[in-house]
């Protein structure tokens, strides 16, 4: 029974030797190596006149005039002046596309017209519609000015006929006279990055 129990064991300990020597055999390496994500987030800045929301400013035109040619500061035929809408996205890393538009133009004088880049416009609206455009992300100046200009010119027309007709136009908006408004709406949005 001795020589069964010794046979015994050695197989025992033969079987542990072989499956020790086998399992490093067939033992593979495996490293895990643990790094991070990192996404910078873009960069949002977009002022327009020096705000940062949704522009809504109302202009006032008797201020961008001399006032010494007016009584009481108000517009009337023969004045002009001019005001800017100042973009400004400096510091922002996207793209922008930007629109403004003119809403609530009321009380206009018929004859007081709008100029930028040369083109004259009846109305805000025409010229804001217009006005619009894009800063991309890569652009070296990231400040815009859209300049505009008006005029109530003292006599509008190509001949005595049309002048006499104006001038009536404009006595007129004299008499009914309440304030000219309108407001301006800029807003600016991200554009959609190119793949």
């Amino acid at each position: 029974m001795n020589k069964k129990k010794i046979v015994l064991a050695v197989i025992v300990l033969v079987a542990l030797i072989v499956s020790f020597i086998g399992g490093q055999t067939y033992s593979k390496y495996i490293t895990e190596v643990k790094g991070q994500g990192v996404a910078e987030v873009a960069t949002w800045n977009f002022k327009v006149n020096g705000e940062t929301e949704n522009l809504k400013q109302v202009i006032n035109l008797k201020s961008t005039v001399n006032n010494e040619t007016l009584v009481n500061n108000k517009i009337a035929p023969g004045t002009k002046g001019n005001f800017a809408i100042k973009l400004d996205a400096t510091g922002t890393e996207v793209g922008i596309k930007y629109d403004i538009t003119a809403k609530n133009q009321v009380n206009k004088p018929t004859n007081l017209k709008f100029t930028s880049n040369g083109k004259i416009y009846d109305n805000l609206e025409q010229l804001l519609g217009e006005a619009g455009g894009i800063i991309n992300a890569n652009d070296p100046n990231k400040v815009k000015q859209i300049q505009i200009a008006w005029e109530w010119k003292y006599e509008t027309g190509e001949n005595p006929s049309q002048i006499g007709q104006n001038d009536k136009i404009d006595t007129q908006n004299g008499i009914t006279a309440e304030n000219f408004t309108f407001e301006i709406y800029v807003t600016g949005t991200q554009i959609m990055p190119n793949a």
